[in-house]
């Protein structure tokens, strides 16, 4: 049986978030893997009411725990290493990290209690990680967050670069400038396959270097009159520093709010890679400053109801409060899907008389992914002989495998669940593997399918009404069923209690109900429910879920 190289994205792959990409070598079915990421997505109240976190469903690979030879992260953002705590212990193989992303992995394990010394600190190319068949190496890269790295993946099969998140910046403020040099070097011999960010393939302008923006920035603090408020992904440390540094520059003292806000900060300042950030105060220091010397940072940039942004746009956090007059930037993208959340903190902050300003058309921010003309100068430097589009919805990966069709390349559109085989100089589907999410609902891992969430967006939408029924030892109702409600009007079309009309019609039922009916717990509790919906839905218009409890005596 010949040995095949496989790529398997089990998450990131058709959506942006909850990253985890698997790489295979061997033969059909006895491949030894490496797992690269493995990240979280964020529910929303509309899709998954109730639901703490998304997992990516690793089904396939917890079957196949004893062939996982590593778990490689490419970078510390949640939909990249969000999931490691949840799920190392289903892995069981040993994690590796630059020094930052380390730090925070092991932040992760620990609060699951988890063994730390799993995490293995790496160094950078030219170093080179020896698992299973494949010899890995970290390649430093500009992204959002410091010690990004794109991975060379070295196989029997030949050289695989994986670039993770990327963009093109050679003066990022904070962490690894882009380096063409390096780039070029691990690509002069030949590469397979390139697997690669698609998140801006849309945007048609060149990115911009972070550095681009810190004037900008400082300029609006020192015109701001009241007390500055900016919010940003807490894991961009170079947005952090640039945002802190503009308030040192306009007068300001910077107030760090929120928990993940302060773990960043301590992380990248703990293992070094944060240095000249001005000093900070604590909230209750800032409440005996005068407002227009102080500027907040704070967590909440894609509207998350319970933090720091959240809390002072319905009143206060900590004691603090915003009043008319003060600023409050979004030095972020908004996130597909966020929009709601972040216009309803915006609309609440105007309320109260505060100034909302936003990346005013990329004045006040700058992506942390590569736009088309930066992708196309990676394909140029890498000259892969496939291109394998990932990171990005399906519209971005079918994009990037037009602009890469346009330079000569060969590529695919693999999504999540998608086995491609890159053994040959072409990739094709190997097989389809069944893959989805899993619901982090409480302290309880859930399968998508398991109905759960679906059965609570039905109460949602629908209400719910439970039915209570007696039956004595001899099968006959003790007296009348009784209804009680939940979500659901009081009164309907008939201007009666809702309750009192419900009851009516069960208390007929039952009073002309068969006996072995009544002898029948499946069909009575089916009649029960069916009558209960009909008589809702005639008063009120709905149809409320219905739970029905007969209780026997005897």
């Amino acid at each position: 049986m010949t040995d095949r190289l496989i790529y398997l994205p089990l998450g990131g792959a058709g959506e942006i978030g909850m990253n985890a990409y698997v790489y295979g070598y061997g033969a059909p079915g006895k491949e030894r893997l490496i797992v690269v990421d493995l990240g979280v997505t964020f529910p929303d109240m509309d899709g998954t009411p109730g639901v703490d976190l998304i997992l990516p469903d690793i089904a396939w690979l917890k079957e196949r725990k004893a062939q996982i030879d590593g778990i490689f992260i490419t970078h510390a953002h949640e939909d990249h290493i969000g999931a490691i705590g949840h799920y190392w212990e289903q892995l069981g193989a040993p994690v590796f990290a630059r020094p930052f992303t380390a730090n925070i992995a092991r932040r992760k394990l620990a609060e699951h209690g988890l063994p730390e010394s799993v995490v293995k600190v790496v160094d950078i190319y030219p170093h080179v990680i020896d698992c299973g068949p494949f010899q890995v190496s970290y390649l430093p890269i500009s992204h959002s967050i410091p010690e990004s790295a794109g991975l060379m993946i070295d196989t029997p099969q030949g050289r695989v670069l994986h670039t993770g998140d990327f963009k093109i910046d050679e003066t990022p403020v904070v962490g690894d400038p882009w380096n063409a040099a390096l780039w070029e070097e691990v690509s002069k011999d030949g590469v397979k396959a390139l697997v690669c960010d698609s998140t801006n393939i849309f945007s048609h302008a060149p990115g911009r270097s972070e550095a681009t923006i810190g004037d900008a920035i400082a300029e609006m603090m020192s015109e701001a009159s009241g007390m500055v408020v900016a919010t940003t992904f807490a894991s961009n440390i170079a947005r952090l520093k640039t945002l802190a540094i503009a308030a040192e520059k306009s007068g300001r003292s910077v107030v760090l709010l929120g928990r993940a806000m302060r773990r960043m900060v301590e992380a990248a300042t703990e293992v070094g890679i944060l240095t000249g950030f001005p000093s900070v105060v604590s909230p209750e220091d800032a409440l005996n400053m005068p407002r227009e010397n102080v500027m907040l940072l704070v967590t909440g940039s894609q509207g998350e109801r319970r933090a720091a942004s959240a809390q002072l746009a319905q009143g206060s956090y900590l004691g603090l409060k915003l009043k008319e007059g003060d600023t409050f930037l979004f030095s972020s993208k908004t996130i597909p899907g966020n929009e709601r959340g972040v216009i309803r903190i915006m609309n609440q902050l105007s309320e109260l008389g505060v100034d909302v300003v936003d990346d005013a058309g990329g004045k006040y921010h700058v992506s942390g992914h590569a736009n088309r003309p930066d992708l196309e100068i990676m394909h140029q430097i890498v000259k892969p002989e496939m291109l394998i589009p990932m990171h990005g919805e399906h519209r971005h990966l079918r994009e990037h495998v037009k602009v890469g069709n346009n330079a000569g390349l060969t590529g695919i559109v693999a999504v999540n669940g998608m086995m491609i085989d890159l053994t040959s100089t072409a990739p094709k589907v190997a097989d389809y593997i069944e893959t989805g999410r899993t619901y982090l609902d409480g302290s309880v891992q859930i399968g998508a399918l398991d109905g759960v969430v679906r059965n609570r967006i039905r109460m949602a939408l629908n209400g719910h009404l439970i039915v209570t029924l007696i039956i004595d030892e001899n099968d006959e109702p003790l007296g009348d069923p009784w209804v009680e409600i939940n979500g659901l009007p009081e009164t309907g079309r008939s201007n009666a209690a809702l309750v009192e009309v419900v009851e009516e019609d069960l208390t007929q039922f039952v009073n002309r109900a068969e006996a072995k009916t009544l002898r029948d717990d499946d069909k009575l509790e089916k009649e029960l429910r069916t009558i209960a919906r009909r008589s809702a839905q005639g008063e009120i218009g709905k149809k409320p879920e219905v739970t029905v409890i007969v209780s026997r005596l005897g």
